[in-house]
């Protein structure tokens, strides 16, 4: 092969995970591509995954920490690997059930991409179910609200006042996002719990 071109989906924003993925693959590749978005996305979507296959020449390899990474499902995946495999492009797999070198589809890349779909689909009806059970006993999922009851009148309070969102935001010392949330649900009456 004339070059090892790597593609990283970290869609992870640990930098622990990102730091790992780099180790693997910075010492293998000449170049990078770091996707911080959802792998579930279409490739189309995914504008750091284009610019590395719109980079890949014939003779290159796509390195990949897991085969999951080219598609985000089993017909995608293999629609990937055969545009790949047809532009003269292999595949190296570093982890997993299809760890390896790849130039053309075989029944173990096949059935590593099904196995990943069907992870996939496993944790999404686990999340589903947790939620669900957790809605039943009076709970929501989510991250933690970052506001509580006294920073949430300060906020208001500050806005009658007639401050900006991003003066309240420096002077609550919560993010203008969070602010903007809390003066809309305000405004359109939503009880915050």
């Amino acid at each position: 092969m004339s070059s090892d071109i790597s593609t990283t989906h970290l869609i992870s924003t640990s930098k622990q995970e990102t730091q790992r993925q780099h180790d693997d693959l910075d010492p293998i590749c000449v170049k990078v591509f770091e996707e911080k978005i959802s792998g579930k996305l279409k490739v189309a979507d995914r504008p750091d995954l284009r610019a590395a296959l719109d980079y890949m020449r014939p003779g290159d390899m796509l390195t990949v920490q897991e085969a999951d990474r080219l598609g985000r499902n089993l017909l995608e995946g293999l629609i990937m690997l055969n545009e790949l495999f047809e532009q003269g492009v292999a595949v190296k797999i570093l982890e997993g059930i299809a760890a390896g070198e790849h130039t053309e589809r075989s029944l173990i890349l096949d059935l590593a991409l099904a196995l990943a779909e069907d992870r996939r689909r496993d944790i999404v009806r686990k999340t589903r179910n947790g939620l669900e059970s957790a809605a039943r006993h009076g709970r929501t999922g989510g991250r933690p609200r970052v506001v509580d009851e006294d920073k949430r009148r300060a906020i208001l309070a500050r806005r009658a006042e007639g401050q900006s969102l991003r003066e309240i935001s420096r002077g609550v010392g919560v993010s203008l996002a969070v602010v903007h949330g809390e003066v809309a649900a305000a405004e359109a009456g939503v009880q915050r719990s």
